[in-house]
């Protein structure tokens, strides 16, 4: 690590270490939910909730030798020059970023009681080990995402369709 990145963790440290409201990690690690449709995705239904799963792109880096000048030998097999070659290396994107948008329940329906019912669901499916507090703490979130991470959605911010999928918010009746 260098001394100027270094230092700026440093003092990140010490910055987060001096203020009184100190964030949890999970705070840290895992997005929070956008409510302001400036922050949603294109033609969003007023006043729904989103959630964005960002996956950061693969990069990989090649490095190749490439022969500059053959080696030289004589006739009787002795080497001349031994042969010079020089290294390049390049990069190249093996998968793009992506940027998952995904409907979520809004702050009034995120209560403490049906986060304790969302606790008690996961705990069922042998995902959430935790006691029921109705806090979407750390361990709430990790269970949240091993549900949601097979169906395709690796967050640990609870989609709409995952709340639907354990019962705990009503699907909605098509008509005709």
């Amino acid at each position: 690590m260098t001394r100027p990145r270094l230092s700026a963790i440093a003092a990140l440290s010490l910055i987060v270490a001096g203020c009184d409201t100190a964030l949890p990690l999970s705070d840290l690690t895992e997005p929070q939910v956008s409510r302001r449709m400036e922050m949603a995705p294109p033609g969003a239904a007023p006043g729904t909730c989103w959630g964005k799963h960002i996956t950061p792109a693969i990069v990989e880096t090649a490095t190749e030798q490439i022969l500059l000048q053959p080696a030289e030998v004589t006739a009787d097999g002795t080497l001349r020059h031994p042969a010079m070659y020089k290294t390049e290396t390049h990069q190249a994107i093996v998968r793009e970023r992506k940027e998952t948008w995904f409907e979520t329940p809004c702050d009034p329906t995120m209560t403490a009681e049906f986060i304790a019912s969302l606790q008690r669901a996961l705990q069922a499916r042998g995902l959430y080990r935790g006691a029921v507090t109705g806090e979407m703490d750390s361990r709430t979130r990790a269970a949240v995402r091993k549900y949601q991470k097979p169906q395709g959605l690796d967050s640990g911010i609870l989609s709409l369709a995952a709340a639907r999928k354990l019962g705990l918010i009503a699907v909605p009746r098509t008509t005709g």
